[in-house]
C-alpha cells in the first residue's frame, strides 16, 4: 500500500457537492482507503484567470493501485462527474491531480509524480499541509510544510 495524495479542485456548479462526490468515489476504488480529507479553501484561478474562483482541497489515500492505474481511475471519476476539457487551466466541474505517490518519482508520457507544479501552487500545498505537513517531495527532499513556507516567503 502506498501513501498517496490527491489534489482536488472545482469551480463549476455546486463545487462542494462535486468534491464530496469525488471523495466518495475515491473511497470506492479497489484496494484503496481514504485516510484524511482537508478542509476546502476558496482560491483564485491560476493561468487562465477569466473564470470563477475554485474550491480546493486534498485527500490522503492508502492504495494498492499503481501510479498509472490510479491516474486512470482519477480520470474516470472526473469524466463521471462531468469534466470536459475546454481551455487549459480553464473552468472545470472537478479536477483530481495525483500529487504524491509514496516516495516514487514517475516521469512517463501523461504521468509525472510528484506533480510538476506542486511546489509553485499554494492551492495545492495549503490543503496538503493541513493533512500531511510531513509528506516529503522526493525530488527535493523537502516536506510539504517546508515547501509551503518557502512559497509564502516569496509572497
Amino acid at each position: 500500500m502506498a501513501r498517496t495524495f490527491i489534489g482536488i479542485g472545482s469551480n463549476l456548479g455546486d463545487r462542494a457537492a462535486t468534491i464530496a462526490a469525488a471523495v466518495e468515489r475515491l473511497a470506492r476504488l479497489p484496494a484503496t482507503t481514504v485516510v484524511k480529507v482537508s478542509a476546502l479553501i476558496e482560491t483564485d484561478p491560476v493561468g487562465y484567470t477569466e473564470q470563477d474562483r475554485f474550491l480546493n482541497g486534498a485527500a490522503e489515500l492508502e492504495t494498492g493501485l499503481g501510479p498509472a492505474e490510479l491516474l486512470d481511475e482519477l480520470k474516470r471519476i472526473e469524466q463521471e462527474l462531468g469534466r470536459r476539457t475546454t481551455v487549459r487551466w480553464g473552468p472545470r466541474t472537478i479536477d483530481l491531480d495525483l500529487v504524491l505517490y509514496g516516495d516514487r518519482i514517475v516521469d512517463e508520457p501523461g504521468l509525472q509524480v510528484p506533480h510538476p507544479r506542486m511546489a509553485e501552487r499554494a492551492f495545492v500545498l495549503a490543503p496538503l499541509a493541513e493533512i500531511a505537513p510531513d509528506a516529503v517531495d522526493p525530488t527535493t527532499g523537502r516536506t510539504v510544510a517546508e515547501l509551503l513556507a518557502g512559497l509564502e516567503r516569496k509572497g
